[in-house]
């Protein structure tokens, strides 16, 4: 990018030329090209685990639990803009880092890790896509393959900015969580108060308070996002001038997850209102129809399977592009099929297999999910403590792009505080009296 009286923009892959007269235009076509990746990580993790266990914290405990939310928006923010600028400086995606400066032992340890955690949601994402479609009356045996085919025909038409900005608007979709949140009629200054000052529910700390608040932490940061917002910065070929956007653009993903996660809350509150009982969103979407109306029965379901989508995509993409990294492969959605067709296959067959598991009859869902958010939340840590010690390398960064001192007190105390949840999940699982019931 040079930047004189004129602004001229090169884009990828077809150059092309863009002339503006005022620095705020050239500040705006600057941020619009650097615009997508940070907004899709954020926005993609809101998947439909994230929808499950958001509206279960409305719908058992109301309005207790929104301060958490808030908690979490800077560990957010603060992760993922590392990520983003490792890919800035690096031009190359987190598995191969990991590959090239800790050696292959700990990279497949690495890998292997994201691989089985990764297909593992991807289990439960086609689950939600089965479930909410099926009240709905449609047929799993339709809507389950329909969604694998879309996602695969999304992915392979040869060009990343294509397959963004369809992210991007199944992203800004989840906008529609806040018209069910004001169709719910909360009470704002009760929102409000949950927002700003930490409560505890009537019951106190309990076994499932301790695993919900746990598995909100979980569905809000998750591995694969580390992967995948280093790749798709290496994808967009992000330069160092254009960290500052990267991280507005983080940044704003944040801030916009976060709300959408607590308009999913007041849904969920809407229904410990009425005192309805669920076991996932679908049924309380169902069950919403009657007293909310039918908008916010069929809109809920419908942003369950939008948000199924969204973390299908990018867990899927997130398992490809580092596997294609390490095993040398081109691994680039701006190829054709025929170009990379190892990353391809690998994004495919993940599809594919995990659509094709939710398909047979009689397999244990649940303890799938329940396997996830534990697997999830133990490899959690070690993959910060890797993004944590490459952005301490300044062989790697120099002195101006590694950390400072007050970013690595921060990032350890998140590692911390990540590690010890983690610690609490698996011994809340292995011990379910931990805690009071």
């Amino acid at each position: 990018m040079r930047l004189e009286t004129e602004l001229e923009i090169d884009t990828t892959p077809a150059p092309q030329s863009v002339v503006v007269r005022r620095r705020w235009q050239a500040h705006l076509l600057t941020f619009l090209m650097v615009f997508g990746p940070g907004l899709i990580v954020m926005e993609a993790d809101n998947d439909a685990g994230a929808v499950s266990t958001y509206m279960q914290a409305g719908g058992q405990y109301g309005l207790h639990l929104l301060w958490v939310l808030v908690v979490l928006l800077p560990i957010c923010y603060f992760v993922q803009e590392m990520v983003a600028r490792l890919g800035i400086a690096t031009g190359k995606g987190h598995a191969a880092m990991i590959y090239e400066r800790f050696g292959k032992w700990w990279g497949r340890f690495s890998l292997t890790d994201l691989l089985a955690v990764n297909f593992l949601t991807l289990i439960t994402e086609f689950a939600a896509i089965s479930l909410a479609l099926s009240a709905l009356g449609i047929s799993p045996y339709i809507s389950v393959p329909v969604s694998a085919l879309g996602l695969t025909m999304m992915v392979v038409t040869g060009s990343y900015l294509r397959w963004e900005r369809i992210v991007i608007g199944l992203c800004l979709m989840d906008l529609t969580w806040f018209v069910l949140a004001y169709l719910t009629h909360p009470d704002w200054s009760a929102v409000t108060r949950a927002t700003i000052l930490p409560g505890m529910p009537a019951g106190g700390i309990t076994s499932s308070l301790v695993f919900l608040v746990i598995a909100i932490v979980g569905t809000t940061i998750a591995p694969w996002q580390l992967f995948f917002q280093q790749s798709c910065v290496a994808e967009k070929r992000l330069r160092f001038s254009d960290l500052k956007w990267a991280r507005l653009d983080t940044l704003m993903g944040a801030i916009f997850t976060v709300l959408v996660a607590g308009a999913m809350m007041l849904v969920g509150n809407y229904g410990f209102q009425h005192g309805i009982r669920f076991q996932d969103p679908a049924q309380l979407a169902l069950a919403l129809g009657p007293v909310a109306g039918r908008f916010v029965r069929n809109g809920g379901l419908l942003l369950m399977v939008n948000a199924a989508v969204l973390g299908t995509t990018a867990i899927s993409l997130s398992s490809a592009w580092a596997y294609g990294e390490v095993q040398g492969w081109e691994h680039s959605l701006h190829k054709k099929l025929w170009e990379a067709p190892g990353f391809y296959a690998t994004y495919i067959a993940c599809v594919a297999a995990a659509a094709g598991i939710v398909l047979i009859p009689h397999v244990p869902l649940q303890l799938v999910i329940i396997s996830v958010q534990v697997f999830a939340g133990l490899i959690l840590p070690s993959a910060i403590i890797f993004l944590q010690l490459l952005l301490n390398d300044r062989e790697l960064l120099g002195e101006r792009w590694a950390n400072r001192p007050w970013n690595n007190y921060i990032n350890w105390t998140i590692i911390a505080v990540l590690f010890a949840l983690s610690l609490l999940l698996a011994a809340q699982v292995m011990l379910p009296k931990l805690f009071p019931s």
